[in-house]
């Protein structure tokens, strides 16, 4: 009897490795990946006691220590491990995503993972795999996009590590990333990648220039020009998501008897046109802070539905995150997190 029941589940667990292969086998390299980052990093206190190691970058290092002192003790992000360690990518990028949409609609094909759910984005640790991953999604007609990542958040699974790219950051850049990579270890919505992004961008934003004000003033140069980084950037959000309104009014004339020669060109003019009015943003300089460099597009890469669908997703709620806390909870941000906290508890 007991033969019987071990020969049976030996072949549910054949079947399921064969039904699941490829998702067990990109597992299986994501997890070398993650592994062999955490197996080459060093503790911050042993680089920081390092003498052939710069000064300048140490000096970020603490500051990244200080970022999340404060995100924990003054925000009320949850206590971690994270940004413990220190990982030097020796100048070589460490993880690539892959995104896909819908060549004729804004429509982000999305990927499924046990615990963590669904994702409209595929991370490598290989650039070839991400290669062959883009090359597959391009056959089966996708619209694509390959960004080399910077940070993550592993959700609390592991410890993450400071990667030696983020050190090139200024310290507005670095407080928002911090924050917003922290955010994600206390609050994480299931299947729900959008919200999670909107969130963490909104926390993060929120939390970087509350951090530079404490620490050098409201007037300072440091506040003033993170501030006037933002206004900018807000700005260009603004005008690429009229454009992903633009692109779906287009995409929904669409019928099946429209050919594919009149979907293209229509497609590609409505998308120069969003490229080509980047130029006239405008913002008012603030006196004495340098003015951010702007966001262009490359004339001979024009960005395809894979960009406007991932600016949906990153930076479309934005404006709801302000209004709640700003109408629901009267700018306390400290009320604000723990409803949030108690809606949308961490994994």
């Amino acid at each position: 009897m007991v033969r019987k029941i071990l020969l049976a589940l030996l072949g549910v667990c054949i079947v399921l490795g064969i039904w699941y292969r490829d998702l067990i086998g990109y597992g299986w390299m994501q997890a070398k990946g993650q592994f062999r980052i955490l197996w080459n990093t060093r503790p911050v206190e042993e680089v920081l006691a390092d003498a052939s190691f710069p000064d300048s970058l140490k000096q970020k290092i603490e500051l990244i220590q200080e970022i999340k002192r404060y995100a924990v003790d003054s925000l009320g992000i949850n206590p971690s491990k994270n940004y413990t360690t220190f990982y030097d990518q020796h100048g070589q990028p460490i993880l690539w995503v892959v995104v896909a949409s819908e060549k004729y609609r804004l429509v982000a094909k999305e990927w499924e993972f046990p615990v963590i759910g669904t994702f409209a984005y595929k991370g490598f640790f290989e650039r070839d795999r991400a290669n062959q991953e883009q090359d597959e999604l391009k056959q089966l007609g996708y619209d694509t996009r390959l960004n080399e990542v910077s940070a993550w958040s592993t959700l609390g699974f592991f410890r993450d590590p400071i990667l030696s790219s983020m050190l090139k950051r200024s310290e507005g850049q670095l407080a928002e990333l911090i924050i917003h990579e922290l955010t994600h270890g206390t609050l994480f919505v299931k299947d729900n990648l959008e919200y999670n992004e909107n969130l963490a961008d909104f926390v993060g934003e929120y939390g970087a220039l509350k951090f530079l004000t404490q620490k050098y003033g409201a007037s300072s140069l440091a506040a003033l020009g993170y501030l006037d980084s933002k206004q900018y950037g807000e700005k260009y959000d603004e005008h690429v998501l009229r454009g992903t309104r633009k692109l779906d009014s287009l995409y929904a004339t669409y019928n099946p008897q429209t050919p594919e020669r009149v979907r293209e060109e229509k497609k590609w003019q409505l998308i120069d046109q969003i490229v080509e009015t980047v130029d006239t943003l405008k913002t008012k300089p603030l006196a004495g802070v340098p003015v951010p460099k702007k966001r262009r597009f490359n004339p001979q890469n024009l960005p395809n539905n894979a960009y406007f669908v991932g600016y949906k997703t990153y930076r479309q709620q934005q404006n709801r995150f302000r209004r709640e806390f700003e109408e629901k909870f009267k700018s306390n941000f400290s009320q604000y997190l723990a409803y949030l906290k108690k809606t949308y508890p961490s994994l």
